[in-house]
Parts: C-alpha cells; sequence; structure tokens
C-alpha cells in the first residue's frame, strides 16, 4: 500500500504540473474572450435558474438540472479540498482557487451550451447529452467521445464516491471519534436506497439538499468571518501576497511559491466546481428547455456558488483563523485545519459534521447520474444495475482506504477526464461563440 501511495503521488504531480494547468486557465480565459465575457449576465442566469420552461423537451426543470449539478460539485471539496488547497499551497491558493471559478464560469457554460445542442432522445422519451455526443456528432469523433466516457466512469468512482466517503469518514473520525469502517457503512447503504431508486430519485433528493446544505454552511462561514472580523484585511493582503509571491509562505499556514500555490489552487478549484470536466453538462443535457444558451447560463450559475463565493468563504475563514492564532494551525492538513478554523463559532463539531455529511452525500448522489449516462453511452441499459452496485461499493472502499490515496487518484481521474472535454470545446468554440451571439441578439 505504501509502494502504491507513492506511485500514484508521482503521477498526481506529473499529471497536475503546468502543461495542464496553462491549457485548463487557457481555455476558462479562451472562452471567455470567445463568448465575450459571458460573465457579465450571472444576473440574468440566476433568475432564469429559478423560471419555468415548461413547453420545451426535458427530464427535468432547468433547476432541477442545476440542482443535480450542483449536489455533484458542492462537496468536500468546498470545505476539505481548500483546507488542502491552503496547506499545501498557502494562503496564495485560495485567490487561484477563485479566480478558476471566476474564468471557469465561461467554461462551464460552454459545456452547457455544447450538451443541449448535440443531446439526443432516446425512443423512451428519455434526453441523453454531455461531452461524448458533442465529441460524437459535433465534432465527429466516436473515439474521443468513447474516451470521455470511459474516463468520466472511472472518475465517478473518485471524485464522486471514494474522496467524498474518505472525506467524511475522515471528519467524522476527528471530530466525534466515528470509526471509518462504521461511517464507510451507512454512506453507502444510504447511497444504495437513492441511487438504486434510479434518475428520478436522485433528483428529488438532490432538489431537497442542495438549497438547506448551502445556505446551511454560508451560515456558518458568516458567523466564524464575524468572529475574525478584525484579521479579515490582513488575511486578504496575505493571501493576495502569497498568490504571487516567489517565496514560500509562512506563518500558520504551510506552502511554497506561486507555482505551487496556482497549482493546488487551480487543482481544487476545479475539482470543487468542476469546470473543463465536462460532468456538470451531462445533467444540463436533461432540463427542459429549447435553447442551449438560457440552459448554458443555468449551469454557468452552478460555478458562481460553488467556488466564487462558497469556496472563498471557506478560504477566508481558514486563512483568517491562521492569522488569528498561527500556533494552532500549524502543520494541520484537510479535515484538521477545516475543524480549527471553524473550532469558535457555536457548536463547531456539529456544524462541520453537518455541513460536510450533507456535502459528501449529495456528491455521491450526483455523481452517480454522471457516470451512469456515461455507462449507458458505452454499454447500453443493461450496463447501469452493475454500475450503480460497484459505485455504492467504491462507497463504502474509499470510506476506509487512506485519504491521501484516495484524493490523488481523484486528481488523476480527474485530469484524464478533462482532455477530450477541452478538445471539444476548442474544437466547437465557433459554435458557442455564435449560439451566444445569435441568442443576445
Amino acid at each position: 500500500m505504501a509502494e502504491l501511495a507513492r506511485f500514484i503521488s508521482a503521477a498526481n504531480g506529473a499529471l497536475w504540473g503546468a502543461p495542464l494547468l496553462i491549457l485548463l486557465a487557457g481555455a476558462h480565459v479562451f472562452l471567455t474572450v470567445r463568448t465575450r465575457g459571458v460573465q457579465r449576465h450571472l444576473g440574468a442566469a440566476i433568475r432564469l435558474s429559478v423560471a419555468r420552461d415548461s413547453s420545451a423537451e426535458g427530464d427535468v426543470s432547468p433547476f432541477g438540472a442545476l440542482a443535480t449539478a450542483l449536489a455533484a460539485t458542492v462537496g468536500t471539496g468546498n470545505i476539505v479540498g481548500v483546507a488542502s488547497a491552503v496547506a499545501l499551497g498557502g494562503p496564495g491558493a485560495v485567490l487561484w482557487c477563485w479566480l478558476t471559478g471566476i474564468f471557469g464560469m465561461a467554461t462551464k457554460y460552454g459545456e452547457g451550451l455544447l450538451a443541449v445542442k448535440y443531446r439526443v432522445k432516446t425512443s423512451d422519451g428519455t434526453m441523453l447529452g454531455g461531452p461524448m455526443y458533442a465529441l460524437e456528432r459535433g465534432v465527429g469523433s466516436r473515439r474521443l467521445a468513447s474516451l470521455f466516457a470511459v474516463f468520466a466512469a472511472l472518475a465517478s468512482f473518485g471524485i464522486g464516491s471514494s474522496a467524498q466517503a474518505g472525506a467524511l469518514s475522515g471528519m467524522l473520525r476527528a471530530q466525534l471519534g466515528v470509526p471509518p469502517f462504521l461511517t464507510a457503512l451507512v454512506a453507502a447503504a444510504l447511497a444504495a436506497l437513492v441511487i438504486l431508486g434510479g434518475v428520478k430519485s436522485i433528483t428529488r433528493v438532490c432538489a431537497l439538499l442542495v438549497p438547506f446544505m448551502a445556505a446551511f454552511y454560508a451560515i456558518g462561514c458568516v458567523a466564524a468571518l464575524v468572529i475574525n472580523a478584525q484579521y479579515l484585511s490582513e488575511s486578504v493582503a496575505l493571501i493576495f501576497r502569497g498568490a504571487f509571491s516567489p517565496r514560500a509562505a509562512a506563518g500558520g499556514c504551510a506552502g511554497g511559491a506561486m507555482l505551487t500555490a496556482a497549482r493546488y489552487g487551480v487543482a481544487r478549484g476545479l475539482f470543487s466546481n468542476e469546470s473543463g470536466l465536462g460532468s456538470a453538462p451531462i445533467a444540463a443535457a436533461a432540463a427542459r428547455t429549447e435553447s442551449p444558451v438560457r440552459q448554458a447560463l443555468v449551469s454557468m450559475t452552478g460555478t458562481f456558488w460553488d467556488t466564487v463565493v462558497l469556496c472563498a468563504m471557506t478560504g477566508l475563514v481558514i486563512v483568517s483563523s491562521a492569522v488569528r492564532a498561527p500556533g494552532a494551525m500549524q502543520g494541520l492538513t484537510g479535515g484538521e485545519l477545516t475543524s480549527a478554523a471553524f473550532a469558535r463559532i457555536p457548536m463547531a463539531p456539529l456544524f462541520l459534521t453537518i455541513a460536510l455529511g450533507t456535502f459528501a452525500f449529495s456528491t455521491i448522489l450526483g455523481w452517480s447520474y454522471y457516470g451512469e449516462r456515461c455507462v449507458e453511452y458505452l454499454l447500453g441499459k443493461r450496463a447501469i444495475l452493475p454500475y450503480r452496485t460497484l459505485y455504492i461499493v467504491a462507497a463504502f472502499f474509499g470510506g476506509v482506504l487512506p485519504f491521501g490515496v484516495v484524493w490523488d487518484l481523484s486528481d488523476i481521474l480527474n485530469g484524464l477526464m478533462a482532455a477530450p472535454n477541452l478538445i471539444s470545446l476548442f474544437l466547437l468554440s465557433g459554435v458557442i461563440a455564435e449560439e451566444t451571439r445569435s441568442y443576445f441578439r
């Protein structure tokens, strides 16, 4: 296991080097330019996310599709992932994570647009879409489409199932002393109750969980920031200095130079909001809408809420807590760092347990939908039940395997999954630009 962990860690470091970071950041900036700064339509996008388009074809409402995507994206990356970025990359990683969300909104928009434009309707009336269909029908490459589906199906076992269960078991052990085996068993059982009920069961539970868990967590962050109010200005300055500093960070948070901060900030930002991975458009394709741009705008708001708001709040809480009490934060990582940052709010252990529990569980549900659609694309409907079974088993083993191994594996699978999706975004950027101009004209 030790040799395997070292190999996975080395592979993760090689994959998430400067080339992939530059490619992802370049895609975000490129699509921002091609769409003429589609982020400026955020207000209209938020209004559209709660509006109805009942006359259009689709399986779920635009909000239902957004809720499913948010269930998958608002997860442990918002809590433990940001803490890991700060611990490994220093305070500057918070800014890089936030910038990934700002520019990543354009990428999430482009993904959603292509998903709706190239989606297909099955014989039973189900709408199927996502990068695999954009690659096959838009780019004309069945091979790349299949590669994406394979990588996404495999990634679902990491980012969607194992990593979430691992983060949850680690937090419960630290906060309440719950054995990882028990946490893994309960998480897998609860997931089975929902996932085996099918797509409608998943969507129904996600629509109930997402508004509650996001509001609940935001309130806790605000409470922590109020307690640390006198340290906020210094914390913001530290974040900006750390993001562009050529020297290693010092003080309450470990970390390195600018490239290290960028690496972990962008990696954890992507892990959290998934812009560039091609996962969220799989849910967007099921929305009841006749306009690819309309649903793309709704999809874009997912990155805003996930990273621009929630991840930024988490990062500021952690850094301000480190400024307030550097000795108490020194040497901590992951869930331990998050626990220490929120320790001063009332009933902190209970707050973190509820927040992480709902985040992790909703992500497990949302990603099961993504993986199921990819497996269906590759093997047909007969493969759905075996996939669901394996997915639930992965949730159990993720809760008992070493946390670092699970997280490194998730990063690797993210990178592999992003490659074919980014190809479709670059090659079909002209379609994205033309559809956008036509809609707003």
